[in-house]
């Protein structure tokens, strides 16, 4: 990947609690508390992260005594796009506008530049398309190759 271009520390965290969700799927029901421990992340963010998952149709909540988070569809049915969109809005290398827009192209060189950037930005969505919640879980478990 580019320097520079990353995913946020809320992107992180957003796969993070859902790949333990994915790693301990029983069919019930995870507390945050639970997802905290055995991610160490902190449990007021994640909170927030878990909401804005289930805003964007990605774990759904129990509430009561044994209530919790669970992923709202199976882990082979979401991409790691959708996860770091749902947390960070669309996945794109800046927000440096579009080229041909809004006086984008109105000093030296700089077209080049947006469209060189919106390339860079569809190809880490890409990247990240190609990789299933499932696919990391089977990493974490050892029945699958890291990346390389």
């Amino acid at each position: 990947m580019l320097a520079g271009v990353k995913v946020s520390t809320r992107g992180d965290y957003a796969c993070r609690a859902l790949l333990s969700l994915a790693l301990n799927a029983e069919g019930e029901p995870t507390s945050v508390r639970d997802i905290a421990e055995r991610t160490g992340l902190p449990q007021p963010y994640l909170e927030q992260i878990l909401l804005a998952l289930k805003g964007a149709g990605l774990v759904r909540s129990k509430r009561g005594v044994n209530g919790g988070y669970l992923l709202a569809r199976p882990p082979e049915d979401i991409l790691l796009s959708q996860i770091v969109s749902a947390v960070d809005g669309p996945i794109v290398a800046g927000d440096f506008g579009e080229p041909h827009a809004d006086g984008a192209c109105d000093h030296e060189g700089q077209c080049v530049l947006l469209a060189v950037w919106a390339h860079v930005g569809d190809h880490m969505r890409k990247l990240l398309d190609s990789y299933r919640l499932s696919d990391i879980a089977e990493m974490a478990r050892g029945n699958e190759s890291w990346p390389s």
